[in-house]
């Protein structure tokens, strides 16, 4: 699937200028303390953008050519990966490795394992990696949990959404694994 990074940012955009809360991904990040994040299928850097902000050392990997060049215009001092996520390798750890905007449900359905385990390499022993995505797409909560339990994750806690309303079963789930 091919994106248009310009048009992509500018839908967050409009939502920020009519008073939208556009960074409702980055508080959950921010309230878990890192100091370093991997924002994994980073888009256009919403979320990276706005970490560095408050201080964080902030890496954003993307597969999609057009949304990481609207990222690096918008911020050239973090370091933007094109990469897989199935295939990154950025050779270090993140106290967060954070997947938001549904990045589970972009990648080829059946490689699912393949990008926790991906995405996961790169949690540092005591962190997390932490993803949202709808569950009304076929992947399941339980084959999640699996691939994350796979890459040495044990599920820490779940939410509704990313501003941590309890989750009671609907058809969207915050989750947060940590490496223990």
């Amino acid at each position: 699937m091919a994106w248009n990074g310009e048009e992509y940012q500018a839908g967050f955009d409009r939502i920020a200028a009519e008073g939208g809360d556009v960074h409702g991904e980055a508080a959950l990040v921010r309230s878990l303390g890192p100091s370093s994040v991997l924002d994994a299928g980073c888009g256009t850097g919403r979320v990276a953008i706005e970490l560095a902000r408050h201080g964080i050392d902030v890496v954003g990997a993307d597969l999609d050519p057009s949304m990481l060049d609207t990222a690096r215009q918008l911020a050239p001092d973090i370091s933007w990966q094109l990469s897989d996520l199935a295939d990154l390798d950025l050779g270090k750890s993140f106290d967060v490795v954070v997947m938001a905007g549904n990045v589970p449900l972009f990648t080829p359905r059946g490689t699912e394992p393949a990008l926790v385990a991906g995405v996961a390499a790169h949690v540092r022993p005591g962190g997390r990696l932490v993803a949202g995505f709808s569950l009304d797409r076929g992947y399941t909560l339980d084959a999640y949990d699996a691939h994350c339990a796979a890459a040495g994750l044990t599920l820490e806690r779940r939410y509704a959404t990313w501003s941590r309303e309890p989750y009671d079963g609907g058809a969207y789930a915050v989750s947060v694994h940590r490496r223990p």
